[in-house]
């Protein structure tokens, strides 16, 4: 089974070049983030007419999260827990039964910008939520997928140029040392497990010629608790479809599972 995390900067965007690498690329299951519409609006014809089941958790004009699945989807979620006031549509999570009964988790975590300030506590309080959720799930013993925009760059591999990052919310020491607080409970990095290469990246700005330049940055992420860690088979960026026709600035990370 293959599972892909794709951010689409704006569903209405992408209206034509997301469902053309679903053709091309068939993933089983596709969570999306940055859709950039409400529940309503989401154009869940074009999904459902490719076999896809579609869970949405959207917001007016910014962040969203969703899933297609070929599978049916049980147990749908939205919104991260921890807070009854944050209204920020960046996280849902969903039940798929193959093999084994996977939890699926997709996240649109807050980028922080401007650091430090507000934005950056944000950042910073909702990843401690995220780490609190991560722990319960984790003690349910299943096999779990947390994938998403973690708007965080682990390592200075994670970089084309580490140095121009050292004092953004996506790369200062805070932001890091939280996402090994989450690393650190038991999840494996998919993607390094099977590439430990420098030089993947998953977001390319569109500013400045950075596709051109390959000046990229990899903070496109899939956790997986230990029970899925073992049903790994392979895991891969989908490099090409920045230079595809209006692209996201972000590209398709996804992993191929035994289930």
């Amino acid at each position: 089974m293959k599972i892909a995390t794709f951010n689409i900067n704006g569903i209405k965007a992408r209206a034509e070049a997301l469902p053309a690498w679903l053709d091309e690329a068939a993933p089983d299951i596709v969570l999306l983030q940055e859709i950039k519409s409400v529940d309503e609006a989401f154009p869940r014809d074009l999904f459902e007419e490719r076999g896809y089941n579609v869970a949405t958790h959207g917001q007016k004009s910014f962040n969203g999260v969703a899933i297609l699945s070929k599978l049916p989807l049980e147990d749908v979620a939205r919104g991260l827990p921890g807070d009854g006031g944050d209204d920020q549509a960046r996280w849902i999570e969903a039940t798929v039964v193959g093999k084994a009964a996977v939890r699926l988790c997709g996240l649109y975590l807050p980028n922080g910008n401007p650091a430090p300030g507000p934005k950056f506590d944000y950042k910073l309080a909702w990843m401690e939520r995220m780490r609190a959720r991560a722990a319960d799930l984790l003690a349910g013993e299943v096999p779990v997928v947390m994938a998403g925009d973690y708007n965080i760059i682990p390592q200075a591999e994670d970089a084309a140029r580490p140095e121009a990052w050292r004092e953004d919310a996506l790369f200062r020491p805070e932001a890091r040392a939280a996402y090994r607080r989450i690393l650190n409970l038991g999840f494996t990095d998919a993607l390094r497990t099977r590439e430990p290469r420098p030089g993947q990246y998953s977001f390319w700005d569109y500013q400045a010629g950075a596709w051109q330049k390959n000046n990229g940055i990899r903070i496109d992420h899939l956790l997986l608790s230990p029970q899925a860690a073992d049903l790994l088979r392979d895991a891969g960026i989908d490099k090409a479809v920045r230079g595809g026709d209006k692209p996201s600035d972000h590209v398709p990370v996804w992993v191929e599972m035994d289930i």
